[in-house]
């Protein structure tokens, strides 16, 4: 097959059973992301309203999934044609490519229109019955239609994590207990197109405007469009803090963080490097059980404020930021802390432990149990 947007990085899933698998893993991965955001909570690594903002992201995340598994249900079953299968980053993500989600998106702007030219379920699932005592032989071509239906009506009903979902605003009360000061947390998500990765930004910032920024039609706009031009993982949350300070003289960024979700990692699926290899390859006789799921949280915190120009008759509060100019990591990164943790099943968190490789000491397990009960381990 050629595809001009294929690269060595990438693989397509060209059978029907290899994508059904590749959903039922996700679907079961997914399904344990709102857990670990609760136990986040719980452990006070995340506020109570950032794990609210945290689960109804994932829970989007989930719905994307299961719209693509419709989308991709029939894959290689109606002929081989490059837009019926399914293409993921097999070595840096494990998710689907940046382009998929674009081109859900651009599939739901057309969805009802698809959906006036197909028959509804009930006349697909007859049509279904009628051809098998007919014809003897699986209906493929009817199951393609109903999944392709079932897809364009998940797109109809919205609540989808697409590749930008602009920013939204949470009143978060009035910490210095100043009625000019406000306290908001802001918050948004990009589908990265680099890393392939859905990745969550949460912004907790201080409005000293005249108007509640919410209802300000002059900055709001603005500020939306601010963060999304900054939503990168190539740029240093320093980066997207200080340049934001500096764009708005009335709002003050205390605290910026991005939550990674992912890579994932299968030995199935994806192409692994080092320790986690031979974990998940000891983890795979068992289906289902060959598995990790990398979340990691970058912060960035003001430490202090001061006194700069804000043109030539005033001045303004600008945050200066903790960064440990000691920790290469940190400088790196442009952040105060970053934590990092594995979600995994407890046949490969069994293994991991066995193994016992350095680089995954200090890396934060939440360990899924048998009975989907999810736990944390240091």
């Amino acid at each position: 097959m050629n595809n001009p947007e294929l690269t060595v990085d990438h693989r397509v899933l060209d059978g029907a059973r290899a994508t059904r698998r590749y959903f039922a893993k996700f679907e079961r991965i997914i399904g344990h992301l709102g857990q670990v955001a609760l136990l986040s909570a719980k452990e006070k690594l995340i506020s109570v309203p950032e794990a609210a903002i945290l689960q109804d992201y994932l829970e989007g995340l989930g719905h994307t999934f299961s719209a693509l598994s419709y989308k991709f249900l029939m894959a290689n079953r109606v002929g081989d044609h490059s837009d019926r299968l399914l293409t993921i980053d097999k070595s840096e993500s494990g998710f689907p490519v940046f382009q998929e989600i674009l081109r859900m998106a651009a599939d739901g702007m057309q969805a009802r229109d698809h959906l006036k030219t197909l028959p509804d379920q009930k006349k697909i699932k007859k049509d279904m019955v009628t051809h098998i005592l007919s014809e003897q032989s699986p209906p493929t071509k009817l199951q393609y239609a109903m999944s392709q239906r079932i897809y364009y009506e998940l797109l109809t009903e919205g609540h989808l994590f697409l590749s930008q979902n602009d920013p939204q605003i949470m009143w978060v009360g009035d910490k210095r207990k100043q009625k000019d000061r406000r306290t908001y947390l802001v918050f948004w998500s990009v589908y990265d197109s680099r890393t392939n990765i859905p990745t969550i930004y949460l912004m907790e910032l201080h409005d000293t405007g005249r108007r509640p920024l919410p209802g300000d039609e002059r900055r709001w706009p603005r500020v939306q469009s601010h963060l999304m031009a900054q939503a990168l993982s190539e740029l240093k949350l320093l980066t997207i803090a200080r340049g934001f300070d500096q764009d708005f003289d009335s709002l003050h960024p205390k605290t910026l963080k991005r939550f990674h979700i992912g890579p994932m990692y299968s030995h199935a699926f994806t192409q692994q490097f080092g320790p986690l290899r031979d974990v998940l390859a000891e983890a795979s006789g068992i289906e289902g059980l060959d598995w990790a799921l990398a979340w990691t949280v970058e912060t960035l915190v003001a430490e202090k404020t001061e006194r700069a120009k804000a043109g030539l008759f005033s001045t303004t509060e600008r945050q200066v930021y903790k960064i440990d100019t000691m920790d290469h990591e940190m400088v790196e990164r442009g952040a105060s802390d970053v934590r990092r943790a594995l979600i995994l099943p407890h046949r490969a968190f069994q293994v991991l432990e066995e193994k016992d490789p350095p680089g995954f000491r200090k890396v934060r397990k939440y360990v899924v149990g048998d009975n989907n009960k999810i736990l944390s381990y240091r």
